[in-house]
């Protein structure tokens, strides 16, 4: 895509994202769209190599999602990412990255709140089977039932634990504790079944990080 293109995109896409955040697209070896946010600012430039050592050229590289802190010496300022590479069959054509100034704190009580029809619900972290992405806001789907969170599915990944719930597609975060069994899929690469018999994707994009995380 060119930088219009891309620009147009972006634009339209940035509310799904958390506030505060610089977003950044580069094909396999430059940055072609980016856009600072008040707190943090790479200062990059369309048409500038990726740098190495950057959580971008990381996720490139790697072929897989990468959460990582980056100290000064790439940008000359610390801060925070999230890369997710680009795919066009089995080639990475770029990536999509979102940095912060710091890692999100990570939520302090060990529940949800969720909201059904007109009332809310706290949900302990252990009844939640999965979180999906549906209409700009995030279900919840519990135990005994679902609800509704406020904040979009990337604002909770960074602040929920990794020890409990892990990304494993655009629309999907699971309960690793929660996976019944794990099945090959040609169209995406793993699926995901349930313990309440519930199938989930784990798209290209997250089954290195999948399966790192899972020890296979």
């Amino acid at each position: 895509m060119d930088h219009n293109t891309t620009s147009a995109i972006m634009e339209v896409m940035k509310e799904f994202f958390p506030s505060n955040t610089s977003v950044a697209v580069s094909n396999a070896k430059t940055f072609i769209y980016y856009q600072p946010s008040k707190l943090v600012d790479l200062h990059i430039q369309p048409g500038e190599p990726v740098k190495q050592g950057s959580v971008t050229a990381k996720a490139i590289a790697e072929k897989h999602q990468v959460s990582e802190y980056i100290d000064s010496e790439v940008y000359g300022i610390p801060y925070y990412a999230m890369s997710v590479p680009t795919f066009d069959g089995e080639e990475v054509t770029g990536a999509i990255t979102t940095i912060f100034p710091a890692k999100p704190t990570p939520i302090s009580t060990n529940f949800f709140t969720i909201k059904s029809e007109d009332r809310w619900y706290p949900v302990p972290y252990e009844q939640i089977i999965y979180l999906e992405a549906e209409n700009r806001k995030t279900k919840v789907q519990a135990l005994n039932g679902d609800g509704y969170h406020k904040l979009n599915l990337t604002e909770l990944e960074f602040m929920l634990p990794d020890d409990l719930f892990i990304r494993v597609h655009r629309s999907y975060i699971v309960n690793v504790n929660h996976i019944q069994e794990i099945q090959p899929d040609s169209h995406s690469t793993f699926l995901l079944i349930m313990k309440n018999r519930m199938k989930i994707p784990v798209s290209q994009t997250y089954s290195s990080t999948f399966r790192k995380a899972l020890n296979y």
